[in-house]
Protein backbone atom coordinates (compact mmCIF):
# COMPACT_ATOMS: atom_id res chain seq x y z
CA UNK A 1 0.00 0.00 0.00
CA UNK A 2 1.47 3.38 -1.01
CA UNK A 3 1.98 6.12 1.56
CA UNK A 4 -0.78 8.41 0.08
CA UNK A 5 -3.24 5.49 0.03
CA UNK A 6 -2.38 4.64 3.63
CA UNK A 7 -2.98 8.23 4.70
CA UNK A 8 -6.41 8.24 3.02
CA UNK A 9 -7.40 5.01 4.74
CA UNK A 10 -6.27 6.32 8.13
CA UNK A 11 -8.24 9.55 7.64
CA UNK A 12 -11.35 7.62 6.77
CA UNK A 13 -10.94 5.46 9.85
CA UNK A 14 -10.61 8.52 12.09
CA UNK A 15 -13.60 10.38 10.70
CA UNK A 16 -16.59 10.43 13.10
CA UNK A 17 -19.23 7.94 12.11
CA UNK A 18 -22.78 9.19 11.66
CA UNK A 19 -25.21 8.61 14.49
CA UNK A 20 -27.64 5.89 13.47
CA UNK A 21 -31.18 5.58 14.75
CA UNK A 22 -32.64 2.26 15.75
CA UNK A 23 -35.12 1.20 13.12
CA UNK A 24 -38.69 1.39 14.38
CA UNK A 25 -39.88 -1.54 12.30
CA UNK A 26 -38.67 -4.07 9.76
CA UNK A 27 -37.01 -2.63 6.69
CA UNK A 28 -38.89 -3.32 3.50
CA UNK A 29 -37.16 -3.83 0.20
CA UNK A 30 -38.48 -4.19 -3.28
CA UNK A 31 -38.45 -2.77 -6.77
CA UNK A 32 -39.94 0.71 -7.25
CA UNK A 33 -43.38 0.60 -8.81
CA UNK A 34 -44.59 2.75 -11.68
CA UNK A 35 -44.89 6.39 -10.74
CA UNK A 36 -48.44 7.74 -10.35
CA UNK A 37 -48.60 11.34 -11.43
CA UNK A 38 -51.62 13.62 -11.12
CA UNK A 39 -53.46 12.13 -14.10
CA UNK A 40 -53.30 8.61 -12.64
CA UNK A 41 -54.26 9.94 -9.20
CA UNK A 42 -57.32 11.69 -10.64
CA UNK A 43 -58.26 8.55 -12.55
CA UNK A 44 -58.06 6.43 -9.39
CA UNK A 45 -59.73 9.21 -7.33
CA UNK A 46 -57.37 8.45 -4.44
CA UNK A 47 -54.30 10.40 -3.31
CA UNK A 48 -52.23 8.13 -1.07
CA UNK A 49 -50.53 10.24 1.58
CA UNK A 50 -47.74 8.83 3.70
CA UNK A 51 -47.81 10.67 7.01
CA UNK A 52 -45.53 10.65 9.99
CA UNK A 53 -47.37 8.58 12.59
CA UNK A 54 -46.68 11.17 15.29
CA UNK A 55 -49.89 12.58 16.73
CA UNK A 56 -48.39 16.04 16.28
CA UNK A 57 -48.21 15.49 12.54
CA UNK A 58 -51.31 13.41 11.89
CA UNK A 59 -54.26 12.32 13.92
CA UNK A 60 -58.02 12.60 14.20
CA UNK A 61 -59.89 12.54 17.49
CA UNK A 62 -63.64 11.89 17.27
CA UNK A 63 -63.99 13.65 13.94
CA UNK A 64 -61.63 16.52 14.73
CA UNK A 65 -58.39 16.94 12.79
CA UNK A 66 -55.62 17.34 15.34
CA UNK A 67 -52.38 16.82 13.42
CA UNK A 68 -50.83 19.91 11.84
CA UNK A 69 -50.51 18.19 8.47
CA UNK A 70 -54.18 17.16 8.42
CA UNK A 71 -55.35 20.75 8.06
CA UNK A 72 -52.94 21.39 5.21
CA UNK A 73 -53.73 18.09 3.52
CA UNK A 74 -57.50 18.63 3.70
CA UNK A 75 -56.98 22.06 2.15
CA UNK A 76 -54.90 20.49 -0.62
CA UNK A 77 -57.66 17.94 -1.21
CA UNK A 78 -60.15 20.79 -1.65
CA UNK A 79 -57.72 22.64 -3.94
CA UNK A 80 -57.40 19.60 -6.21
CA UNK A 81 -61.14 19.04 -6.28
CA UNK A 82 -61.93 22.60 -7.31
CA UNK A 83 -60.13 21.76 -10.54
CA UNK A 84 -61.61 18.29 -10.88
CA UNK A 85 -63.78 17.24 -13.78
CA UNK A 86 -67.11 15.59 -13.11
CA UNK A 87 -66.65 12.28 -11.33
CA UNK A 88 -62.93 12.81 -10.67
CA UNK A 89 -62.95 14.21 -7.16
CA UNK A 90 -60.00 12.97 -5.13
CA UNK A 91 -60.17 11.46 -1.65
CA UNK A 92 -57.14 11.25 0.61
CA UNK A 93 -55.98 7.87 1.85
CA UNK A 94 -53.86 8.46 4.96
CA UNK A 95 -51.05 5.92 5.49
CA UNK A 96 -49.19 6.35 8.81
CA UNK A 97 -45.57 5.23 8.96
CA UNK A 98 -42.60 5.68 11.24
CA UNK A 99 -40.74 8.82 10.20
CA UNK A 100 -37.59 7.00 9.09
CA UNK A 101 -39.65 4.73 6.80
CA UNK A 102 -41.56 7.45 4.93
CA UNK A 103 -39.20 8.14 2.04
CA UNK A 104 -38.47 4.46 1.50
CA UNK A 105 -42.19 3.75 1.29
CA UNK A 106 -42.58 6.61 -1.20
CA UNK A 107 -39.73 5.28 -3.34
CA UNK A 108 -41.36 1.84 -3.40
CA UNK A 109 -44.63 3.35 -4.61
CA UNK A 110 -46.63 2.71 -1.42
CA UNK A 111 -47.84 6.30 -1.51
CA UNK A 112 -47.92 9.33 -3.78
CA UNK A 113 -46.98 12.04 -1.32
CA UNK A 114 -45.05 12.26 1.96
CA UNK A 115 -46.24 14.85 4.49
CA UNK A 116 -43.89 14.43 7.48
CA UNK A 117 -44.80 17.49 9.57
CA UNK A 118 -41.18 17.56 10.74
CA UNK A 119 -37.81 18.20 9.16
CA UNK A 120 -36.61 15.19 7.21
CA UNK A 121 -33.27 14.41 5.58
CA UNK A 122 -33.87 13.46 1.95
CA UNK A 123 -30.31 13.90 0.69
CA UNK A 124 -29.59 10.19 0.45
CA UNK A 125 -32.96 9.33 -1.12
CA UNK A 126 -32.73 8.86 -4.88
CA UNK A 127 -35.66 9.63 -7.10
CA UNK A 128 -37.32 11.87 -4.50
CA UNK A 129 -38.33 15.47 -5.18
CA UNK A 130 -38.99 18.06 -2.46
CA UNK A 131 -41.81 20.59 -2.65
CA UNK A 132 -41.46 24.30 -2.15
CA UNK A 133 -40.97 25.14 1.55
CA UNK A 134 -43.99 24.79 3.80
CA UNK A 135 -42.19 26.64 6.58
CA UNK A 136 -38.94 28.47 5.87
CA UNK A 137 -35.94 28.53 8.19
CA UNK A 138 -36.98 26.09 10.89
CA UNK A 139 -34.39 25.90 13.69
CA UNK A 140 -33.82 23.02 16.06
CA UNK A 141 -34.34 23.84 19.73
CA UNK A 142 -32.69 22.27 22.74
CA UNK A 143 -35.49 21.50 25.20
CA UNK A 144 -35.18 20.76 28.90
CA UNK A 145 -37.34 21.03 31.98
CA UNK A 146 -37.77 24.18 34.03
CA UNK A 147 -35.53 24.15 37.05
CA UNK A 148 -32.76 22.25 35.29
CA UNK A 149 -29.36 23.47 34.17
CA UNK A 150 -29.33 26.39 31.75
CA UNK A 151 -27.34 26.20 28.50
CA UNK A 152 -26.00 29.12 26.50
CA UNK A 153 -23.21 27.47 24.45
CA UNK A 154 -23.04 24.15 22.65
CA UNK A 155 -19.85 23.26 24.57
CA UNK A 156 -21.99 22.91 27.69
CA UNK A 157 -23.66 19.88 26.11
CA UNK A 158 -20.37 17.97 26.31
CA UNK A 159 -20.90 14.72 28.20
CA UNK A 160 -24.69 15.16 28.31
CA UNK A 161 -27.33 12.75 27.00
CA UNK A 162 -30.04 13.86 24.59
CA UNK A 163 -33.15 11.74 23.92
CA UNK A 164 -34.23 11.60 20.27
CA UNK A 165 -36.93 9.82 18.32
CA UNK A 166 -36.01 7.51 15.48
CA UNK A 167 -35.43 9.48 12.29
CA UNK A 168 -34.82 12.83 14.02
CA UNK A 169 -32.63 15.16 11.95
CA UNK A 170 -31.08 16.23 15.26
CA UNK A 171 -29.00 13.05 15.10
CA UNK A 172 -26.93 14.43 12.22
CA UNK A 173 -26.74 17.83 13.94
CA UNK A 174 -25.33 16.24 17.10
CA UNK A 175 -22.85 14.35 14.96
CA UNK A 176 -21.58 17.71 13.70
CA UNK A 177 -21.48 19.11 17.24
CA UNK A 178 -19.45 16.13 18.38
CA UNK A 179 -16.85 16.83 15.70
CA UNK A 180 -16.49 20.36 17.08
CA UNK A 181 -16.27 19.03 20.63
CA UNK A 182 -13.59 16.55 19.55
CA UNK A 183 -11.48 19.41 18.19
CA UNK A 184 -11.70 21.00 21.66
CA UNK A 185 -10.86 17.63 23.26
CA UNK A 186 -14.22 17.57 25.03
CA UNK A 187 -16.41 14.47 25.60
CA UNK A 188 -19.15 14.00 22.99
CA UNK A 189 -22.89 14.36 23.38
CA UNK A 190 -24.54 10.96 23.83
CA UNK A 191 -27.73 10.21 21.96
CA UNK A 192 -30.36 8.00 23.55
CA UNK A 193 -32.50 6.76 20.68
CA UNK A 194 -35.81 6.28 22.43
CA UNK A 195 -38.13 3.32 22.16
CA UNK A 196 -40.03 3.29 18.81
CA UNK A 197 -43.36 3.41 20.68
CA UNK A 198 -42.58 7.07 21.47
CA UNK A 199 -43.29 10.01 19.17
CA UNK A 200 -41.80 13.48 19.52
CA UNK A 201 -44.65 14.66 21.75
CA UNK A 202 -44.12 11.67 24.06
CA UNK A 203 -40.45 12.55 24.46
CA UNK A 204 -41.37 16.16 25.28
CA UNK A 205 -43.77 14.88 27.93
CA UNK A 206 -41.07 12.69 29.43
CA UNK A 207 -38.65 15.64 29.45
CA UNK A 208 -41.26 17.71 31.29
CA UNK A 209 -41.60 14.86 33.82
CA UNK A 210 -37.83 14.61 34.29
CA UNK A 211 -37.57 11.06 32.91
CA UNK A 212 -35.41 12.38 30.07
CA UNK A 213 -33.29 15.44 30.75
CA UNK A 214 -32.90 16.90 27.26
CA UNK A 215 -34.24 16.54 23.75
CA UNK A 216 -33.98 18.49 20.50
CA UNK A 217 -37.01 19.22 18.32
CA UNK A 218 -38.09 21.61 15.61
CA UNK A 219 -39.10 25.04 16.94
CA UNK A 220 -42.73 24.97 15.66
CA UNK A 221 -43.29 21.57 17.29
CA UNK A 222 -41.71 22.60 20.58
CA UNK A 223 -43.76 25.79 20.76
CA UNK A 224 -47.00 24.02 19.87
CA UNK A 225 -46.66 21.45 22.64
CA UNK A 226 -45.34 23.98 25.15
CA UNK A 227 -48.90 25.36 25.35
CA UNK A 228 -49.86 22.05 26.94
CA UNK A 229 -46.59 21.34 28.76
CA UNK A 230 -45.77 24.51 30.71
CA UNK A 231 -42.79 23.00 32.52
CA UNK A 232 -40.70 22.78 29.34
CA UNK A 233 -37.89 25.27 28.79
CA UNK A 234 -36.22 26.18 25.50
CA UNK A 235 -32.53 26.98 25.27
CA UNK A 236 -32.71 29.45 22.40
CA UNK A 237 -29.09 30.61 22.67
CA UNK A 238 -27.63 27.21 21.79
CA UNK A 239 -27.20 26.87 18.03
CA UNK A 240 -27.77 23.21 17.22
CA UNK A 241 -27.62 23.55 13.44
CA UNK A 242 -28.48 25.95 10.65
CA UNK A 243 -32.25 26.32 10.10
CA UNK A 244 -33.81 24.26 7.31
CA UNK A 245 -37.17 24.20 5.53
CA UNK A 246 -40.08 21.85 6.16
CA UNK A 247 -41.37 20.35 2.90
CA UNK A 248 -43.55 17.68 1.35
CA UNK A 249 -42.04 15.02 -0.93
CA UNK A 250 -43.09 13.20 -4.11
CA UNK A 251 -41.34 10.88 -6.50
CA UNK A 252 -39.19 12.76 -8.99
CA UNK A 253 -41.18 11.73 -12.06
CA UNK A 254 -44.47 12.98 -10.58
CA UNK A 255 -43.85 16.44 -12.03
CA UNK A 256 -47.51 17.46 -12.38
CA UNK A 257 -48.28 16.51 -8.78
CA UNK A 258 -45.23 18.43 -7.61
CA UNK A 259 -46.30 21.50 -9.63
CA UNK A 260 -49.81 21.34 -8.13
CA UNK A 261 -48.37 21.12 -4.63
CA UNK A 262 -46.11 24.12 -5.19
CA UNK A 263 -48.97 26.22 -6.58
CA UNK A 264 -51.15 25.23 -3.63
CA UNK A 265 -48.47 26.11 -1.08
CA UNK A 266 -48.13 29.64 -2.48
CA UNK A 267 -51.85 30.15 -1.75
CA UNK A 268 -52.28 28.29 1.53
CA UNK A 269 -52.70 30.26 4.75
CA UNK A 270 -52.65 28.56 8.13
CA UNK A 271 -56.13 29.00 9.66
CA UNK A 272 -56.17 31.16 12.78
CA UNK A 273 -58.12 28.50 14.70
CA UNK A 274 -55.94 25.58 13.58
CA UNK A 275 -54.98 24.52 17.11
CA UNK A 276 -58.24 25.18 18.93
CA UNK A 277 -59.36 21.55 18.78
CA UNK A 278 -55.81 20.37 19.47
CA UNK A 279 -55.60 22.34 22.70
CA UNK A 280 -59.11 21.37 23.78
CA UNK A 281 -58.52 17.63 23.24
CA UNK A 282 -55.10 17.47 24.85
CA UNK A 283 -55.60 20.01 27.64
CA UNK A 284 -55.80 17.43 30.43
CA UNK A 285 -53.53 14.84 28.87
CA UNK A 286 -49.75 14.43 28.63
CA UNK A 287 -49.23 14.68 32.37
CA UNK A 288 -47.05 11.73 33.33
CA UNK A 289 -45.05 12.25 36.52
CA UNK A 290 -41.53 11.29 37.47
CA UNK A 291 -41.97 7.79 38.92
CA UNK A 292 -38.50 7.36 40.40
CA UNK A 293 -38.42 9.94 43.17
CA UNK A 294 -37.04 8.65 46.47
CA UNK A 295 -40.45 8.18 48.09
CA UNK A 296 -41.78 6.29 45.07
CA UNK A 297 -38.69 4.10 44.91
CA UNK A 298 -39.23 3.19 48.56
CA UNK A 299 -42.86 2.29 47.88
CA UNK A 300 -41.87 0.21 44.88
CA UNK A 301 -39.20 -1.62 46.85
CA UNK A 302 -41.81 -2.64 49.44
CA UNK A 303 -44.18 -3.83 46.72
CA UNK A 304 -41.54 -5.51 44.57
CA UNK A 305 -41.81 -9.00 46.14
CA UNK A 306 -45.56 -9.31 45.57
CA UNK A 307 -45.37 -7.83 42.08
CA UNK A 308 -42.51 -10.15 41.11
CA UNK A 309 -44.18 -13.23 42.59
CA UNK A 310 -47.41 -12.85 40.65
CA UNK A 311 -45.73 -11.60 37.47
CA UNK A 312 -43.45 -14.65 37.50
CA UNK A 313 -46.40 -17.03 37.90
CA UNK A 314 -48.10 -15.60 34.79
CA UNK A 315 -44.96 -15.08 32.68
CA UNK A 316 -45.02 -11.29 32.82
CA UNK A 317 -42.39 -8.63 33.36
CA UNK A 318 -42.95 -7.29 36.87
CA UNK A 319 -42.07 -3.78 35.73
CA UNK A 320 -45.17 -3.81 33.53
CA UNK A 321 -47.18 -4.37 36.70
CA UNK A 322 -45.20 -1.65 38.49
CA UNK A 323 -45.97 0.78 35.67
CA UNK A 324 -49.65 -0.14 35.73
CA UNK A 325 -49.76 0.28 39.50
CA UNK A 326 -48.11 3.70 39.27
CA UNK A 327 -50.66 4.82 36.70
CA UNK A 328 -53.65 3.38 38.54
CA UNK A 329 -52.85 4.31 42.14
CA UNK A 330 -49.38 5.93 42.30
CA UNK A 331 -48.39 2.77 44.20
CA UNK A 332 -51.03 3.32 46.91
CA UNK A 333 -52.59 -0.01 48.04
CA UNK A 334 -55.43 1.87 49.73
CA UNK A 335 -56.56 3.79 46.63
CA UNK A 336 -60.27 3.82 45.79
CA UNK A 337 -61.58 4.60 42.32
CA UNK A 338 -64.85 4.87 40.49
CA UNK A 339 -67.08 1.88 39.78
CA UNK A 340 -65.73 -0.04 42.74
CA UNK A 341 -62.15 -0.13 41.44
CA UNK A 342 -59.95 -0.91 44.40
CA UNK A 343 -56.37 -0.98 45.55
CA UNK A 344 -52.97 -0.97 43.98
CA UNK A 345 -54.09 -2.05 40.50
CA UNK A 346 -57.66 -0.69 40.68
CA UNK A 347 -59.28 -4.02 39.90
CA UNK A 348 -63.07 -4.17 40.28
CA UNK A 349 -64.79 -6.80 42.43
CA UNK A 350 -66.61 -8.22 39.38
CA UNK A 351 -63.36 -8.65 37.42
CA UNK A 352 -61.74 -10.25 40.47
CA UNK A 353 -64.61 -12.71 40.91
CA UNK A 354 -64.31 -13.62 37.23
CA UNK A 355 -60.83 -14.99 37.96
CA UNK A 356 -61.72 -16.53 41.32
CA UNK A 357 -60.32 -13.94 43.74
CA UNK A 358 -62.08 -12.24 46.65
CA UNK A 359 -61.02 -9.74 49.33
CA UNK A 360 -59.16 -7.49 46.89
CA UNK A 361 -58.51 -4.96 49.67
CA UNK A 362 -55.63 -7.27 50.56
CA UNK A 363 -52.54 -6.24 48.54
CA UNK A 364 -51.57 -9.79 47.63
CA UNK A 365 -55.09 -10.63 46.44
CA UNK A 366 -55.38 -7.31 44.61
CA UNK A 367 -52.26 -8.03 42.56
CA UNK A 368 -53.26 -11.68 42.12
CA UNK A 369 -56.68 -10.71 40.74
CA UNK A 370 -55.27 -8.08 38.37
CA UNK A 371 -52.54 -10.38 37.05
CA UNK A 372 -54.98 -13.25 36.56
CA UNK A 373 -57.36 -10.91 34.75
CA UNK A 374 -54.57 -9.64 32.49
CA UNK A 375 -53.53 -13.22 31.85
CA UNK A 376 -57.11 -14.13 30.95
CA UNK A 377 -57.25 -11.25 28.49
CA UNK A 378 -53.95 -12.32 26.97
CA UNK A 379 -54.96 -15.97 26.64
CA UNK A 380 -58.41 -15.35 25.15
CA UNK A 381 -57.71 -12.38 22.89
CA UNK A 382 -54.03 -11.60 22.38
CA UNK A 383 -52.14 -14.88 22.30
CA UNK A 384 -51.27 -14.72 18.59
CA UNK A 385 -47.56 -15.20 17.80
CA UNK A 386 -47.96 -12.33 15.31
CA UNK A 387 -47.92 -9.92 18.26
CA UNK A 388 -44.57 -8.96 19.71
CA UNK A 389 -44.49 -8.72 23.51
CA UNK A 390 -44.56 -4.91 23.68
CA UNK A 391 -47.60 -4.69 21.42
CA UNK A 392 -49.26 -7.60 23.23
CA UNK A 393 -48.92 -5.74 26.51
CA UNK A 394 -50.31 -2.56 24.95
CA UNK A 395 -53.39 -4.43 23.73
CA UNK A 396 -53.81 -6.02 27.16
CA UNK A 397 -53.67 -2.59 28.79
CA UNK A 398 -56.19 -1.15 26.34
CA UNK A 399 -58.50 -4.11 27.08
CA UNK A 400 -57.94 -3.69 30.84
CA UNK A 401 -59.09 -0.09 30.44
CA UNK A 402 -62.06 -0.40 28.06
CA UNK A 403 -62.81 -4.09 27.59
CA UNK A 404 -61.28 -6.71 25.28
CA UNK A 405 -64.28 -7.02 22.95
CA UNK A 406 -64.13 -3.32 22.10
CA UNK A 407 -60.39 -3.54 21.41
CA UNK A 408 -60.94 -6.53 19.13
CA UNK A 409 -63.52 -4.50 17.22
CA UNK A 410 -60.94 -1.75 16.76
CA UNK A 411 -58.42 -4.25 15.43
CA UNK A 412 -60.98 -5.43 12.88
CA UNK A 413 -61.61 -1.85 11.79
CA UNK A 414 -57.87 -1.22 11.53
CA UNK A 415 -57.51 -4.25 9.26
CA UNK A 416 -60.35 -2.99 7.09
CA UNK A 417 -58.64 0.40 6.76
CA UNK A 418 -55.28 -1.06 5.78
CA UNK A 419 -53.68 -0.37 9.18
CA UNK A 420 -51.71 -3.01 11.04
CA UNK A 421 -54.15 -4.81 13.40
CA UNK A 422 -51.22 -6.30 15.33
CA UNK A 423 -49.74 -2.93 16.27
CA UNK A 424 -51.44 -0.80 18.91
CA UNK A 425 -49.05 2.14 18.89
CA UNK A 426 -49.81 4.55 16.03
CA UNK A 427 -51.99 2.00 14.21
CA UNK A 428 -54.97 0.52 16.12
CA UNK A 429 -54.75 3.45 18.54
CA UNK A 430 -55.81 5.68 15.62
CA UNK A 431 -59.13 3.84 15.53
CA UNK A 432 -59.46 4.30 19.30
CA UNK A 433 -58.81 8.05 18.91
CA UNK A 434 -61.55 8.29 16.31
CA UNK A 435 -64.12 6.11 18.08
CA UNK A 436 -63.73 6.85 21.79
CA UNK A 437 -61.32 9.78 22.03
CA UNK A 438 -57.96 10.08 23.71
CA UNK A 439 -58.79 8.51 27.09
CA UNK A 440 -57.75 4.93 26.41
CA UNK A 441 -54.87 6.03 24.14
CA UNK A 442 -53.50 8.28 26.87
CA UNK A 443 -53.94 5.49 29.42
CA UNK A 444 -51.86 2.99 27.44
CA UNK A 445 -49.26 5.62 26.59
CA UNK A 446 -48.87 6.66 30.22
CA UNK A 447 -48.35 3.10 31.43
CA UNK A 448 -45.89 2.56 28.57
CA UNK A 449 -43.88 5.64 29.59
CA UNK A 450 -43.75 4.55 33.21
CA UNK A 451 -42.60 1.12 32.08
CA UNK A 452 -39.83 2.65 29.96
CA UNK A 453 -38.80 4.87 32.87
CA UNK A 454 -38.58 1.85 35.17
CA UNK A 455 -36.86 -0.26 32.53
CA UNK A 456 -34.11 2.37 32.14
CA UNK A 457 -33.41 1.91 35.86
CA UNK A 458 -33.93 -1.84 35.96
CA UNK A 459 -30.43 -2.45 37.28
CA UNK A 460 -31.07 -0.34 40.39
CA UNK A 461 -34.63 -1.59 40.88
CA UNK A 462 -33.66 -5.27 40.76
CA UNK A 463 -31.00 -6.33 43.26
CA UNK A 464 -27.99 -8.03 41.70
CA UNK A 465 -28.62 -11.72 41.14
CA UNK A 466 -32.37 -11.33 41.57
CA UNK A 467 -33.67 -14.69 40.36
CA UNK A 468 -37.29 -13.56 40.45
CA UNK A 469 -37.02 -10.87 37.79
CA UNK A 470 -38.61 -11.81 34.50
CA UNK A 471 -37.85 -9.75 31.42
CA UNK A 472 -39.76 -9.61 28.19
Amino acid sequence: MTRPTLLIVLCLMLMPLPVLARVAGPLQVGQPSQVRDLAQIRSSQVLRVLVNQSRNSSGEVKGQDIGVEYHRLRAFERYLNVQARDGQEITLKIIPKAKDQLLGALARGEGDLVAPGELIDAKASRGISASAPIIHQVPLLLVGGKGGKRFTRFEQLSGRTVALTTGSVAGAAINQLNQKLALRKLPPVTIEWVDPTLAVEDVLEMVQAGIFRLTIVEKPIAERWARLMPKLRFERKVLISEPAAMRWYVRRDASMLRASIDRFLTLYKVPADQDVAFERVYRRLYRVHYPLARADRQKLEKLRPVLQKHARQQGMDWLNLAALAFKESTLNPNARGGGGATGLLQITPSAARRVGVSNIQNVDNNVLAAVRYLSLIRRKFFSSPKLNERERMAFMLAAYNMGPERVQGMRAEARRRGLNPNQWFFQVERIAMEQVGMGAVSYVNSVNKYYLAFDRERGSLEPAGDKFALRK
